[in-house]
């Protein structure tokens, strides 16, 4: 997949980021012409005039900021078959979130636009390979502890419609478009079925075992604290921990704040040394990754549309200044100016990290953790 020329190859994928990190303002613009133009063949951007937008002020004034529970009933006519009410393509999926909103998890579409979006997951990975020249990285296998695509079925108006996890369905529809093979493969973490108690998740961390004890695994990607967990069933089921079996070269994780300073010793004591990426994503999309040794994640401004709600009013998330904080509004190729619930801290641009969910003892949890690691904000 990656040619002759290995690191040419790696460079023209990541040159998109690359470019937009460099430009935001421009990139945004772009991004944001691209998905009006897929929002006006909907029903929702035909109601609220995608068609006639010019720029981002009149996008704010037609458009307005939505929870999930504000586009919950939309959502939910979709699912009963009103695809092109919101969406421009069918969908290839339903993801189920692992969170819940007031108690209830949310059913979030994915179609081949999105899923197509979700591999910028993979620049973590591929800017640590370019960066240290460890193209051997390719020779292994990326260890597979994501979620089941498939968990179950609920019936909407007089259909079925089977809901997984964002994190399954992405590596089942695009891991053969990456240049590393997942091991075990999603059909047969799938094939266990989608329970959520312990002797489910000892099955899937047997079935990893077993598939992976035998490959070189030098990747490890998806959950921080399901690799947290493997790490740990491996050494009380099998009496070996991960760095008995393997040399990974790197972990790309996502799903929780504080993967570089909480998580960090338990992965290094159980993995063994290695590179720590975070991934900031959600069932919603991948919004961005971390690009070096500096410990924040870079967004992907040539792919989403990102702006925040800030005390001073909205911003665009490459407008915050280095201390300030806010709560994210991201703009998709599914769903236009969602705010997801997170609150974001900008550092040094092009750096920013999630915190946790957009409440007020977020900053005080954040800045206790900060002290407990003795990281201080440190990137």
């Amino acid at each position: 997949m990656l040619g002759d020329d290995p690191k040419a190859t790696v460079q023209s994928m990541l040159q998109p980021w690359f470019e937009a990190v460099a430009d935001p303002r421009a990139a945004q613009t772009a991004v944001l012409k691209q998905l009006l133009e897929g929002y006006a063949q909907t029903g929702y951007g035909e109601q609220h005039g995608a068609a006639q937008i010019q720029g981002l002020e009149d996008y704010r004034r037609r458009f307005p900021i939505v929870s999930y529970e504000e586009i919950k009933p939309i959502i939910d006519r979709v699912m009963a078959g009103e695809v092109r009410l919101l969406l421009s393509e069918d969908p290839i999926g339903w993801a189920i979130t692992r969170g819940t909103t007031k108690g209830e998890s949310k059913f979030i579409p994915m179609t081949p636009t999105d899923l197509r979006m979700r591999i910028s997951a993979g620049r973590a990975m591929l800017n640590f390979v370019l960066t240290s020249g460890r193209f051997d990285l390719f020779d292994g296998v990326n260890l597979n502890l994501n979620f089941p695509s498939v968990v179950g079925k609920v019936k909407v108006g007089q259909q079925e419609v089977e809901y997984g996890y964002s994190s399954g369905i992405y590596t089942k529809f695009v891991s053969a478009f990456t240049p590393i093979r997942s091991v075990p493969a999603q059909e047969e973490i799938d094939a266990l079925g989608g329970g959520k108690t312990i002797r489910d998740w000892e099955a899937r961390f047997d079935l990893a075992y077993h598939k992976c004890k035998d490959e070189n695994v030098t990747l490890v990607g998806g959950v921080a604290p399901t690799a947290t967990a493997f790490g740990r069933y491996l050494r009380r089921a099998h009496g070996v921990y991960p760095k008995d079996l393997w040399k990974t070269q790197v972990v790309t994780l996502g799903s929780v704040a504080g993967i570089n300073t909480r998580y960090a010793p338990a992965l290094t004591a159980l993995y063994g040394p290695v590179a720590v990426r975070e991934i900031y994503g959600a069932t919603e999309g991948m919004f961005g990754q971390q690009r070096d040794e500096r410990r924040a994640w870079v967004p992907n401004y040539d792919l989403f549309f990102f702006e925040v709600r800030t005390r001073s009013g909205m911003k665009m998330l490459h407008e915050m200044r280095p201390g300030e904080r806010g709560s994210l509004v991201v703009s998709t190729a599914i769903l236009p100016r969602y705010e997801i619930g997170d609150m974001i801290l900008a550092l040094q641009p092009p750096y920013f990290r999630c915190i946790g969910r957009n409440e007020w003892l977020t900053p005080l949890r954040y800045a206790w953790d900060e002290f407990m690691t003795l990281n201080f904000g440190r990137l």
